[in-house]
């Protein structure tokens, strides 16, 4: 069953109905239960996964100093994940997407609180996307889409890294905030 499939299908469990529409049966409300059960493959998957993808990224920023590393990193990560599984596990209860509007919201206040003005200059823009970019990564893996989420990671690494080596090799991209030698 692809992901989403598997996600609806998830939905309509935690609703108490079957794919065919009709009242689900225990069985398959209880495989929606399993996100949340530690002694299940499903739980482990999604912290791996999302522990996996925070670490990714984290590791890149930890070794720039940067304010993000992988600690923070894997936590913010992770929590979307869980975030997300509790508002796909709370149909009927709740609407997911606003869990996950809320989710975006969050982070986007995380993300503010990383961004200083100083002496003139803003730092820590890069750092507030990668935080972004790490709340999607685990929106992903609380949706189901675990090797996209390291697809993501993958490409974010690409991005942050590539764009560095472009800026050390062609000394005109690093010209006003971008230049580590001016004075802000």
């Amino acid at each position: 069953m692809r992901a989403p499939q598997a996600l609806r299908f998830r939905r309509q469990c935690a609703a108490g109905y079957s794919a065919s529409g009709l009242l689900a049966s225990t069985e398959e409300r209880r495989s929606v239960l399993d996100y949340f059960d530690p002694l299940s493959r499903p739980f482990w998957l999604t912290v791996g996964v999302a522990v996996l993808c925070g670490s990714i990224i984290g590791f890149e920023r930890q070794i720039r100093g940067k304010a993000a590393g992988v600690r923070t990193s894997i936590l913010i990560c992770l929590s979307t994940a869980v975030f997300i599984h509790l508002g796909a596990a709370a149909i009927g209860q709740g609407d997911p997407n606003r869990v996950l509007g809320q989710v975006v919201t969050g982070v986007g206040f995380l993300g503010a609180g990383v961004i200083l003005a100083r002496e003139g200059a803003v730092i820590g823009v890069t750092t507030a996307a990668v935080i972004w970019m790490l709340a999607a990564t685990g929106a992903a893996i609380g949706l189901g889409h675990y090797l996209a989420a390291v697809v993501l990671s993958l490409i974010t690494i690409g991005v942050l890294t590539g764009v560095q080596l472009l800026e050390s090799s062609f000394r005109w991209l690093t010209r006003g905030v971008h230049n580590p030698d001016a004075d802000p």
